[in-house]
């Protein structure tokens, strides 16, 4: 995927700087593999993952603004046998066949216009403040601010997390001496 792309946007891959980026759209081992062949990776700043459970990346030339989207064919699983009439297995006929056949055959790609501006998605690396609700840290521009105050998407209510109101941890110091943090929310 990572490669037809960089070949359909006129860039070179894997990439040495930051000008090609990726928003992959499962968590699997589909990133893993779009991250080496692009050189694309989230602690860059050149990918971001929005997990839809499917196959399928966009790619977004930053310079030009053009970005498409490659879904595997649905038939591509099928037709690889046909690429690898040799295969002992399944697994074997799809592993080499997909070596072997086009990128036409195995994928799909279709130019798109991303929802977002691409400066958006990517934010501003080194911008730091602080949430005026909880006191932690935003980076690269994630803030939100409502009312005029400045918040983090958690304390704007989009948090994927709720706070436990009441816990005991219990901290093995470097000394070997065992300490209780408790803390009570209200």
């Amino acid at each position: 995927m990572g490669l037809w792309a960089g070949q359909m946007l006129g860039l070179d891959v894997p990439q040495a700087g930051k000008r090609l980026f990726t928003i992959v759209e499962t968590d699997g081992c589909a990133v893993d593999g779009i991250a080496v062949a692009t050189n694309c990776w989230v602690g860059r700043r050149t990918m971001r993952i929005k997990d839809y459970g499917k196959v399928a990346a966009t790619f977004v030339d930053t310079l030009t603004g053009q970005a498409v989207r490659i879904v595997p064919r649905a038939q591509a699983r099928e037709l690889a046998c046909a690429f690898a009439p040799e295969a002992r297995s399944r697994w074997e006929a799809q592993l080499l066949g997909y070596q072997r056949m086009p990128a036409e055959d195995l994928l799909s790609i279709r130019p798109v216009q991303l929802n977002t501006p691409i400066e958006q998605i990517i934010g501003c690396a080194g911008v730091k403040v602080i949430c005026e609700s909880c006191g932690e840290e935003i980076m690269n521009g994630r803030e939100i601010v409502r009312d005029g105050k400045v918040l983090c998407e958690s304390c704007a209510g989009t948090s994927y997390y709720g706070f436990v109101a009441d816990f005991t941890v219990t901290v093995r110091l470097p000394t070997g001496v065992e300490t209780r943090i408790h803390d009570s929310c209200s």
